[in-house]
Order: structure tokens, then sequence, then C-alpha cells
């Protein structure tokens, strides 16, 4: 004898689903749960008799709604790679022909496009950060999209934008008050550069077109802020005018001209 549906009744927790209860010689029992589009599509209603093999049907059919619906819900926050989604559905713990059903449902319907993923990604973080087209590539891998949908919308990502992002970035470097020399502050910045991602093509071609020149002043005074404590440091340990060359050759490798250091050598001298 073929069970029959006894009732049908409404989840609390989940108003979209329902739990079916089956009825044989008189015994009652639960039998599976369904999700509302499957109670339509299946005519589900009381009194009704279900095989074997209808029930494995409906079941199955539900479990890959119930992937379809965890899938929906994980990209109503944002956009999602193809890859997010199947490493979200293992954690899940849903079996895998669901998981490529779904994933195949969402790319018919539109849901998931990893190239316009790509693309919107590759402009948010135009727009919102400081990274460079090489962090993003590599942002954008660890999400699993493919090397030629990333190259595609790293077009998106012209020189003229990375010369605007880098050539902004190193002037805050510049500007900031410090007591390093010009040089060092410039090395720092395409450091800085470097690693927000950007080329050494378009980091050349800022340096080359910003004013490499700093106050001689202000190049001065860091000069001495850092002579000073070299000369105290190299004065304890070279006997006569050892000394000097040490200094001299510290300033050098700090990246002060020659004609600052020797001014600096020779004010201290007459101070001292």
């Amino acid at each position: 004898m073929l069970p029959e549906i006894a009732k049908i009744t409404t989840q609390k927790k989940a108003k979209d689903r329902y739990n079916i209860f089956l009825k044989e010689h008189e015994n009652e029992y639960y039998g599976f749960s369904v999700n509302e589009d499957l109670l339509i599509t299946f005519h589900l209603h009381k009194g009704q008799m279900l095989t074997p093999d209808m029930i494995a049907q409906i079941q199955e059919k539900d479990s890959s709604y119930k992937a379809y619906t965890l899938s929906v819900r994980y990209l109503s926050y944002r956009m999602r790679s193809e890859q997010e989604i199947v490493d979200y559905l293992i954690r899940k713990e849903v079996d895998e022909q669901y998981i490529d059903e779904v994933t195949a449902r969402l790319k018919r319907e539109g849901l998931i496009d990893d190239l316009v993923f790509a693309e919107a990604l590759v402009r948010t973080r135009m727009e919102t950060s400081t990274k460079g087209p090489l962090l993003v590539k590599k942002e954008l891998a660890d999400k699993g999209v493919n090397a030629d949908f990333t190259a595609q919308a790293l077009l998106l990502f012209s020189f003229d934008k990375q010369f605007k992002k880098v050539e902004k970035l190193i002037h805050k470097k510049l500007s900031a008050s410090s007591k390093k020399s010009y040089q060092q502050q410039l090395d720092s910045a395409k450091q800085t550069a470097i690693q927000k991602g950007f080329g050494f093509d378009v980091i050349s071609e800022v340096i080359g077109q910003i004013n490499s020149t700093r106050d001689e002043e202000e190049e001065y005074n860091a000069i001495v802020f850092q002579g000073e404590k070299l000369v105290t440091k190299f004065q304890k340990k070279e006997a006569g005018q050892g000394w000097k060359l040490k200094v001299k050759a510290a300033l050098f490798r700090k990246g002060f001209p020659a004609d600052l250091i020797e001014r600096f050598l020779d004010e201290y001298a007459e101070e001292h």
C-alpha cells in the first residue's frame, strides 16, 4: 500500500516551507518538507498517494531548491563570483551535484557572471580604495575569477587613472613634514606605491613629472637633524677628524646633496 498524504502544515520559522505528513495503515508520521514552489509544482494535497520514486524526486528537487535559495540569500548582500558561491555552498555542506545545478541556474538567470563581477569590483576599488591594479588582480584571482575575465576588467583601470592615484599618493607623502632627506622621502613614496599594487611604469612616469626638488632650508633642517645624531655617534668611535668622513658618507647614503653636507660640516665645525 502506498503512503498517503495525511496533512500539510506550515513551518513556524519558515512560512514558505511546508511539512508533509504521511499515513500508512492508519499510522501517521512525518515524511519530509518542501518549499512552497514545489508544493505547487507537484500539486501536493491531502489524500494524495505518493510512490517511493515520486518522494525521492520531490526530495531531490527540494535539496536543489534549498541550495538555490541559500545562494540567492548570499547574493542579496553583494555580488559574488562563481567560486565564492561554490565555496559558500560547500561550507553549508550542500551535495556537489546540487552545487553544479545551482551554479548553472544562477548563470542562466544572470545572477552570477564573473566578467560583470570583475568589472564591478575593479570600479569599486578604483573609486573607494588606494589599491593599484596588481592588488586588484590578486583579489580577483583569490575569488576564483579566471585570467581572461580579470584582464578584460582591468582595462577599466586605465593608465591615466593609475597616474592620478599614484600622483596623489606621492604628493601626500612628500608634503608631510619629515626629518628625512627628500630622496629618502621619494624612495619611501615609491615603495608605498609599489606596495599598493602599482607598476614601475606608472610610478616612474609620475616621478618624472613631479617637482623633484625640495625647499633648501627644509632639506638643510633635515640634514642638521640627521647630522648631529651622526656626529654624536661617530665622534665616540673615531679618533681625530675621522668622524667627519663617516658622517659625510652616512649623510650621502641618506640621499642628502653634497653641497648641503659640506655646509653642515663647515657650520658644525665653526660652532664647536
